[in-house]
Formats: C-alpha cells, sequence, structure tokens
C-alpha cells in the first residue's frame, strides 16, 4: 500500500476520532452566527479549526508496523526468531524445506548439542518416525506430531510436533518448526504409581501376615501369657520397623524416577563425602567385626552432583560390602582419577564369598536377591542396589561389578 491509498483511510479514521469536537465546533458556529456574526467569517474559523485538529491527528497516528514477509533482510527475521523462540522452555529447531536446520533455540542447544547451522536433519535426528513426519509435513503442508522416547543419556519421552511457519526468508524459503515437548515427568508419574502399588502389595504383604498372626495370638490362647506377649511383641517391633523401611526405600526410588533425566550441577568434593560416610558407619563394621580403610588423594577430587545422593550411593554400597563381606573381616575404599582428563572413579571393595557369576547382571533390579535368606536376615529391603542405580544415572555415572566367588566382590563407581 502507497502513501497515497494509505492517506484517506487514515484520515476517515481520525474524523472519526475526532467527530464529536468537529460536532461542538459546528454547533459553536451555528449560534455565532444565529448571534449576527458573518457566516463566512465564522465558516472559515471553523474550517481552521478542523484543519488543525486533523492535520495533528494523522501526525500523531503511530506508523503501521510491516508484517514480517520474505526480503533481502533474512538474516535480521532470522536473529528476530531466535530471540523469540529462547524465550521458550521447549526445544524447538527450525527446519528449511531441504531439510536443513537452520536454527536451534538455547533449550534445543541444551538437550541435543550445538548444530552447526544448514547441517541436515538427517545428520543430528536419528529417529526415522521424526524425519518421516518432518517430510510428509514438508510435502504436504499438514501439520503432524508423533511420540518420541530416548534412552540415552536417561530415558525420555517427547511429544514431537512439525508444523510449517507463517513466515519465509531469503526469497521465499518456507519455514518449519520442530519442537519437542518434555512428557517424560507425566510418564514416570504413571509408571511410579502403577510400580509402587505392585512393589508395595508384594513386600507388604509377608510383615503383614506376619502381624496379624501374632495380634491373633495374643488375642487368643496367649492372652495372659507374658512370656509370649514379650516374645511376640519383639519380632513385630521387628516387622513393622522392616515395613517401614521398606515404605522409606520405595518412596526414595520414586522421588528418584521423577528427577532422573535432570543431571545435578552441585560441586562435590568426594574425599570428605567418603570420609563422612565411613565415619557413620563405623558402628555398624564394628558390630560386625569389619575394619574399612579408606585411601584417597591428597587433592581434592570434585564431581558434578548431587551430596545428599552421593551420600545414599556410597552408604548402601559401604554398608552392603560390610554385611554381606563380614566374612573377609576387611572393606576397602578407594579414591582416584580427576586429574589430567581420567575419570574419577570410587571402589568398593570385600573379601566375602562374592556373588555368582549368573547374578551379577541382575542385582540392580527391584527386589531381586542372590540370597533371599541372608538378605531379610540381615534386614534388606531389596531396593539399595536399585537407589544406586538409579541415582548414578541422574549423575551420568555408570556402576561396574566384579565379583569372584570366595574371593569377594569389587563395586566401581566411574563419573
Amino acid at each position: 500500500m502507497n502513501e497515497e491509498n494509505a492517506f484517506w483511510p487514515v484520515l476517515t479514521a481520525r474524523v472519526s476520532a475526532e467527530k464529536w469536537i468537529l460536532i461542538l465546533s459546528a454547533l459553536i458556529a451555528i449560534v455565532l452566527i444565529a448571534s449576527g456574526m458573518h457566516p463566512g467569517i465564522v465558516f472559515l474559523f471553523w474550517l481552521v479549526l478542523a484543519a488543525a485538529l486533523l492535520s495533528r491527528s494523522v501526525a500523531a497516528a503511530p506508523p503501521s508496523v510491516p508484517v514480517m514477509q520474505a526480503s533481502a533482510a533474512g538474516g535480521d527475521q532470522l536473529d528476530t526468531l531466535v530471540i523469540v523462540l529462547n524465550a521458550l522452555d521447549m526445544p524447538v529447531l527450525v527446519v528449511a524445506a531441504d531439510e536443513t536446520v537452520l536454527l536451534q533455540n538455547l533449550a534445543a542447544e541444551k538437550a541435543f548439542g550445538t548444530i552447526p547451522q544448514n547441517t541436515y536433519l538427517a545428520a543430528r535426528v536419528r529417529s526415522p518416525g521424526i524425519l518421516d513426519m518432518v517430510r510428509e509435513t514438508i510435502s504436504t503442508g499438514k501439520i503432524n506430531q508423533i511420540e518420541h522416547s530416548e534412552r540415552l543419556p536417561s530415558e525420555a519421552v517427547y511429544i514431537v510436533r512439525v508444523a510449517p511457519a507463517e513466515i519465509s526468508i531469503d526469497g521465499g524459503r518456507q519455514l518449519y518448526i520442530l519442537s519437542y515437548r518434555d512428557i517424560s515427568q507425566a510418564r514416570r508419574i504413571d509408571r511410579m504409581r502403577s510400580d509402587f502399588v505392585a512393589n508395595a502389595s508384594h513386600e507388604l504383604r509377608t510383615p503383614l501376615a506376619s502381624l496379624r498372626g501374632f495380634i491373633e495370638t495374643l488375642q487368643g490362647p496367649a492372652r495372659n501369657d507374658v512370656k509370649a506377649h514379650e516374645k511376640f511383641l519383639g519380632i513385630m517391633h521387628e516387622q513393622a520397623t522392616r515395613m517401614s523401611r521398606l515404605v522409606d526405600d520405595l518412596l526414595s526410588l520414586s522421588r528418584l524416577e521423577l528427577k532422573s533425566h535432570i543431571a545435578p550441577d552441585e560441586k562435590v568434593d568426594l574425599a570428605p563425602l567418603l570420609g563422612h560416610v565411613i565415619d557413620s558407619l563405623s558402628p555398624l563394621a564394628q558390630d560386625v567385626d569389619v575394619t574399612i580403610a579408606l585411601d584417597v588423594p591428597d587433592a581434592p577430587v570434585f564431581v558434578h552432583g548431587d551430596r545428599d545422593e552421593l551420600i545414599e550411593v556410597f552408604e548402601n554400597l559401604i554398608e552392603n560390602a560390610c554385611k554381606y563381606g563380614q566374612e573377609g573381616k576387611k572393606v576397602e575404599v578407594t579414591l582416584s582419577g580427576g586429574d589430567e582428563g581420567s575419570p574419577v572413579e570410587v571402589a568398593v571393595r570385600d573379601f566375602g564369598p562374592g556373588i555368582p557369576t549368573e547374578h551379577v547382571p541382575r542385582i540392580t533390579e527391584r527386589f531381586y536377591r542372590v540370597n533371599v535368606e541372608a538378605s531379610r536376615s540381615k534386614k534388606g529391603t531389596g531396593l539399595g542396589l536399585a537407589i544406586v542405580k538409579h541415582i548414578l544415572t541422574r549423575h551420568r555415572a555408570r556402576m561396574i561389578v566384579q565379583s569372584e566367588l570366595g574371593k569377594g566382590t569389587l563395586f566401581t563407581v566411574r563419573f
């Protein structure tokens, strides 16, 4: 629209806006004519007043904002688009019709790493489903979406959506917006709810049946038996304590699953942390006649992690080494690495009976026990190593298990 054509709509709008002043001034002019003033002078006065009002209004009218469209300033448009997309908390890629990535927002860079401009989408997105969906949208212009799951570095579920953008650059290149909406937490909540009910009902059934049996006995045959009261109440207290530990571990596991996809960013020095864990476990080690030896370097060894969760990891590993490896009378804890690019490692070694080879791959499963009776006699819930695995997954770390029958077991945590 040129300036000449644009003037009349603007003038019409301003007349509408100033109509009450114009009408009032016209009424005043009529009154002045009726009072005897020369009509020509009154009309000239009113015309000058109206022209002044309208010229002021037109000059004050803000210029219209041009719609973003194809022009030689495509780079400026992309810069503007980046600013807008960086405000979003979901990963977004802007893809051209030739399947090249023109830009990504900060959330996408954090989730998928830096993607150089004009990189082919297929070089960075390995999912055939996403690539087929993008190609279909490019060919048909229709909006599409699918559910996409990723396993590494941690499990994540996204609703991936692609849609044509109402913007084109560089002489008409059509753009497509590829967005990732993270629904991992919703999926984890659903799974957590079903797993919690299944696991809790399975594991709580035995102690609850035991409590019920003792209560019925105390109400019936042993109603007046003082010795039976003392014995049964002690067993009932033990079973109730076991249920309490089990519920605490299940809740801890559920909390970890909810945030397993969020890596912690706090810096933690492992040397004093391991010293704190060993000090807290010293009474247990003395009870089972085990000596804990700690070997750490003189310099600090830092990792990115959550201090409380790392304490829980090493408490579980060292406590298990003391309980299940007590025949060896010794547990060695060694911290190494962290300099010249070498990975940080914490090794926990016991000299007990070891773990049979066929059981090693499954020891981090929930409620999996190598020896059910031994585990329950040592007050284990069967969830300790599952908790360790989930914490290490969140810390982008791994646990390596090496065991030899009759010689002991070595658990290595590698960051």
